[in-house]
């Protein structure tokens, strides 16, 4: 499947070949795709590339490899779009509680907000935004625009046609930011508050945080760049805006945390069972897209499920098996990575298809 790119990058841009030693000393083993870091650096032209492997045979911090010392263990990144699986885990458990159904349409929560060009909010569900089949067009494909707030950001996808009907797959940035409005609505509170009282705080994920309108990453973190795509040169970009992305992309958190949040919501511990089932559901999207999450079969048979982030600094993508108990979390510290639609499948298939 080819790797899902949020275009969020392109709107917040104004713009060794040998392992490192880092690693820890609890570390039981070398992941199999460890071997695979090197590459993206290489040939993907990341400067610095890291991952965290947790494996059921594996104890404590698990297996943790990068390629130098740009990336460290314990640091705190943007995660980017893997906002997505927060936000829809948030919307499923209000499911789950009869706060709100799939099926309903997004009017009933957002009265005339998406309305105009051929937009109609009686006409789109919560499942369609959740599965980016709404055909919502994508605000931040507009790079005329630099929304910092969810309305804004979907007046200015309303302004422009749908990118499709209702029902053919489409990923958008716009679904998620509806997504935030409708928690707010329906709880009272943002979806932040939610996110982390809901997730971030009960499974202790210390590392990971929604920061709003901070522009700082919190410490410990190292720095993240964005190449320019004439010259070639790398720029910092560690510190930005985050509000342009919200919902659809704001979440800052570490390897070990992601591992943590999709090791628990694979394995049944964060949703109902109707709702967990939902969560996995591809039929929406004909195979590609769950409800905040997708899955990716590999050569040897394999399907492991998760998302991707990619934001200005930062690309982190992260895969589990079906039950949760096997997770990989890798990132690289800029937004571009060269050759990622063949680099990226081999490092999965390298952890995921060891025997």
């Amino acid at each position: 499947m080819p790797i899902l790119r949020a275009p969020l990058v392109t709107l917040l841009a104004t713009t060794l070949l040998g392992l490192g030693t880092a690693s820890l000393p609890s570390e039981p083993h070398l992941t199999p795709a460890a071997s695979y870091l090197p590459r993206l650096v290489a040939r993907g032209r990341a400067p610095t590339a890291a991952l965290l492997a947790h494996t059921p045979s594996a104890a404590g911090h698990g297996s943790y490899r990068s390629t130098g010392p740009g990336i460290r263990y314990a640091d705190r990144f943007r995660a980017g779009s893997i906002t997505k699986t927060f936000v829809a885990t948030v919307v499923l458990q209000l499911a789950g509680e009869g706060a709100l159904r799939l099926s309903d349409p997004v009017e009933r929560f957002l009265p005339g907000l998406i309305r105009g060009h051929g937009n109609d909010g009686r006409r789109l569900t919560l499942r369609a935004l959740l599965s980016h089949t709404s055909g919502l067009y994508d605000y931040t494909d507009d790079t005329s625009a630099h929304p910092v707030s969810a309305i804004a950001a979907i007046r200015t996808a309303t302004a422009h046609r749908p990118m499709h009907a209702p029902g053919t797959y489409a990923y958008s940035n716009t679904n998620y930011a509806v997504l935030g409005l409708v928690v707010r609505r329906v709880t009272g509170h943002s979806y932040a508050t939610e996110i982390r009282r809901r997730i971030i705080t009960p499974l202790r994920l210390t590392g990971t945080s929604l920061p709003g309108a901070r522009t700082t990453l919190p410490e410990p973190h190292g720095r993240a760049y964005t190449r320019d795509p004439a010259g070639g040169g790398l720029s910092d970009v560690t510190v930005l805006d985050p509000r342009t992305a919200g919902a659809a992309g704001e979440l800052i958190s570490t390897l070990a945390d992601l591992n943590r949040f999709y090791a628990a919501l694979l394995g049944g511990r964060l949703l109902p069972s109707a709702q967990q089932t939902a969560l996995l559901n591809t039929e929406a999207a004909h195979g590609t897209y769950g409800l905040g999450i997708y899955p990716q079969r590999l050569s040897c048979g394999v399907t492991v499920w998760g998302h991707n982030g990619h934001i200005q600094g930062s690309y982190v993508r992260t895969a589990a098996t079906r039950d949760g108990r096997h997770t990989l979390t890798y990132r690289i510290d800029t937004d571009t990575l060269d050759e990622a639609d063949t680099l990226e499948p081999a490092l999965l298939e390298a952890e995921f298809c060891a025997t």
